[in-house]
């Protein structure tokens, strides 16, 4: 069960219900919930009843789903599902083996788990927004895909299974406190060991992963478009300097920080030389790890994603990203059907004739 919400709830559910879970949400009453009036296929996969959990018939209807369900999903700040009465209390007296998931940006406890904020917030406070940049310059607000996706619907769905699979073994059920901030430090394990041991460095821009290096990062066209360079190791970063058409006296310069910026420039200038797309047919079926920056627009028809079907289109005409992961077949399997409106009474009565 979801209760409405929007964000790395709705994200998680979507992943849930692409899985196979049978996921049902509770809307809130017709013209209450946000954006309800635009078709979002992260809504897909499921069903959704109307109920105002304010008032006792909505919180009656919710419990009764509840004592049939094996987890419970809810995003609000700590203590509003209490005053609801649908907290985690509440629903384990009718169902005690209740997985009940609780998904915050800060947590159900700390100084500012009961203040606002957003995925911006979250990676400010975990230094991941410090982190994102240019040299010099202001650090960069990326998408919303590190925090709100990465760190928390992710950890969200990881949660879920692993309480599912723990309930399997023991009966109980649990409640989780998936926090965002949580979620991003997690990520940032692997450059917090490196700074520790003197890998990283804070200045923006400056290391290996983070657009210091010169053969790991962008750069401009001659049509104004941009290619993504991702040549790590020396026998990637061979094949980009030759694919430059540039000495092999260059190889060396890979391990020398020294002379990034030099090379950088080099880099620069010779990529100007070309469109994108002349590039990525020059460097396509090589392993130096040159691909073009494309559009989201571009990239449903990348040859790529489209033999995989990655961006399918859905019964609306809109984009749908594909199920993932796949457990078998080169074809995805089919696409989730959109949010379907049910009634209460459909779903406890099916839910029911399932547990008899």
């Amino acid at each position: 069960m979801e209760l409405g919400a929007i964000g790395p709830v709705t994200h998680a559910m979507m992943i849930m219900a692409d899985l196979g879970a049978d996921v049902v949400r509770v809307g809130r009453p017709a013209g209450d919930a946000p954006f309800a009036d635009i078709e979002d296929m992260t809504m897909r996969g499921r069903r959704q009843f109307e109920a105002d959990l304010k008032s006792a018939e909505g919180r009656r209807s919710v419990l009764e789903l509840v004592s049939h369900a094996d987890v419970l999903v809810e995003g609000n700040r700590p203590g509003i599902c209490e005053k609801l009465g649908v907290g985690p209390e509440d629903c384990a007296r009718v169902n005690p083996s209740l997985i009940y998931a609780r998904m915050t940006g800060w947590g159900q406890t700390g100084p500012l788990a009961e203040r606002a904020g957003h995925d911006i917030n979250y990676l400010s406070v975990t230094g991941a927004l410090d982190a994102i940049g240019h040299p010099g310059g202001p650090p960069v607000v990326p998408l919303n895909l590190v925090g709100d996706f990465g760190g928390g619907s992710m950890f969200l769905v990881t949660g879920i299974l692993s309480a599912l699979l723990e309930r399997y073994r023991t009966g109980q059920g649990t409640v989780l406190d998936v926090a965002m901030v949580d979620g991003i430090t997690a990520l940032e394990q692997p450059v917090l060991s490196m700074l520790e041991t003197g890998g990283w460095r804070e200045a923006r821009g400056s290391n290996l992963i983070d657009g210091g290096a010169p053969f790991y990062g962008v750069y401009e066209c001659a049509d104004g478009r941009y290619v993504a360079v991702g040549a790590l190791e020396p026998q990637f970063f061979a094949e980009l300097i030759r694919g430059l058409g540039l000495d092999d006296g260059w190889l060396p310069v890979q391990a020398d920080r020294t002379r990034w910026p030099v090379l950088r420039e080099l880099l620069a200038d010779v990529f100007k030389s070309r469109s994108r797309d002349e590039w990525a047919r020059l460097f396509q079926g090589t392993d130096a790890c040159v691909t073009p920056v494309l559009s989201f627009s571009e990239a449903r028809s990348h040859p790529h994603l489209a033999s995989r079907g990655t961006v399918r289109t859905g019964d609306s005409g809109m984009p749908v990203a594909a199920p993932a992961p796949r457990r078998s077949g080169e074809q995805p399997d089919p696409l989730p059907s959109a949010l379907q409106r049910v009634e209460y009474g459909a779903i406890l009565a099916e839910w029911r004739e399932k547990e008899s």
